[in-house]
């Protein structure tokens, strides 16, 4: 089993992704590797597996057999710890520019096992402006054997100029059927349940996952496909906005406790508090607050993102909960994502019309678009459910 056989519904792309990774042998055996580039761009719609693709690419170039899936080599790249791979997922809201330089020079040295040095930056959509200037510089004028892969859900979130440098892979929504056949084979989920959570899903992988094996996620799904009977008055949609916005917060903090907690006490401790002896103290030494500082300033900033692709999440199914009373209202021979919950589809459907349909759709859309503006969460979705309401 090759590390290419875990891509979803990618046939395309694995096609030319193994062509690269044969070309790259040519390279390291002295030819000249037609097909092979030093700059990559993985794009498409979340769920379809970009940063697999990407990771399963690295192994590619650097298992000896073009990504075996099962040497030392492919087990060291998918688990990340791989000397010669250096990965990056920005966990704050964005990536700055000094961040990205301290990349940069942890790029630049030569591959320890003489293939490749490659550079996985997962969500480089995030990097900032400066960050993706700096990046330009990087993949401009790369050091020898050095690859760049960079992901990103669309081309356009990249710099123009970045992107006329990478050869960009596209990645497709795979079809129910095959996220189905995926979960049944590789997770052992029942049928039913398989085919369930791949539709209610829609194409998703890791949501399809998720579904299909975490109760706690079915449970938090029927949560807020609930909302949408619920709004009957002001009161009620308050209290449903409330409730949104305090589910992911609590999403947000359960993520973040530990790591906070454990990457503070190891800043502590490098910083010296607690030491004992000559000329020690036992409280931070000089510089060690400014360091705390800029850890619980990153700590926030990752709350708030985790926090923020909660909420845009639940946004996401009350999309697909709308998109499918407007497919029933116009008769669409569709797949509904919620086919399970056809009997409250129905009633949407008929006590309404396509317009307010669309017009509530719209408000979702807009209440994702002042979430990423910043705009405070429990007035967004005030708004939206206020919207949601009228129609």
């Amino acid at each position: 089993m090759g590390v290419f056989d875990d891509l979803v519904g990618q046939d395309q792309a694995v096609a030319v992704l193994s062509r690269a990774a044969a070309a790259a042998r040519e390279v390291v055996e002295g030819g000249r590797g037609a097909g092979m580039t030093h700059a990559w761009l993985f794009t498409g719609p979340p769920g379809t597996g970009r940063e697999d693709a990407a990771r399963a690419f690295t192994a590619a170039l650097l298992c000896p057999d073009g990504g075996c899936g099962h040497c030392d080599q492919c087990h060291q790249v998918m688990i990340g710890s791989h000397p010669d791979l250096e990965a990056v997922r920005p966990q704050g809201l964005s990536y700055g520019v000094k961040q990205t330089r301290e990349l940069i020079l942890r790029a630049a040295g030569a591959p320890t096992q003489g293939r490749w040095r490659v550079i996985l930056f997962e969500d480089a959509d995030r990097a900032t402006e400066s960050a993706q200037n700096a990046v330009l510089k990087a993949i401009e004028e790369p050091p020898p054997r050095t690859v760049w892969l960079l992901c990103s859900p669309a081309p356009d979130d990249m710099m123009i100029t970045i992107r006329s440098r990478c050869r960009v892979i596209t990645l497709t929504t795979p079809r129910t059927q095959a996220v189905a056949h995926m979960l049944a084979t590789r997770d052992s989920v029942p049928e039913p349940m398989a085919q369930f959570a791949a539709r209610a899903a829609q194409g998703h992988i890791g949501r399809a996952r998720s579904l299909a094996l975490d109760e706690g996620a079915r449970s938090r799904r029927e949560a807020v496909l609930s909302i949408p009977k619920a709004l009957t008055g002001v009161g009620e949609c308050i209290t449903a906005a409330e409730r949104l916005v305090k589910t992911a917060e609590e999403e947000a903090a359960a993520a973040t406790a530990t790591l906070n907690e454990s990457e503070t006490a190891e800043l502590r401790k490098i910083y010296g508090e607690g030491s004992t002896g000559k000329g020690l103290n036992r409280g931070l030494v000089r510089g060690g607050a400014g360091a705390l500082k800029e850890l619980e300033d990153r700590q926030k900033s990752r709350a708030t993102r985790i926090k923020r692709d909660s909420l845009d999440a639940a946004l996401l199914e009350l999309v697909a909960y709308y998109r499918d009373v407007l497919a029933m209202q116009f008769g669409a021979r569709v797949e509904l994502a919620n086919d399970d919950l056809r009997f409250d589809l129905d009633q949407q459907a008929r006590g309404g019309t396509p317009e307010e349909t669309l017009r509530r759709i719209d408000a979702i859309m807009l209440c994702r678009e002042r979430l990423e503006a910043n705009v405070n969460p429990q007035i967004a979705v005030e708004a939206m459910m206020l919207s949601l309401r009228r129609g």
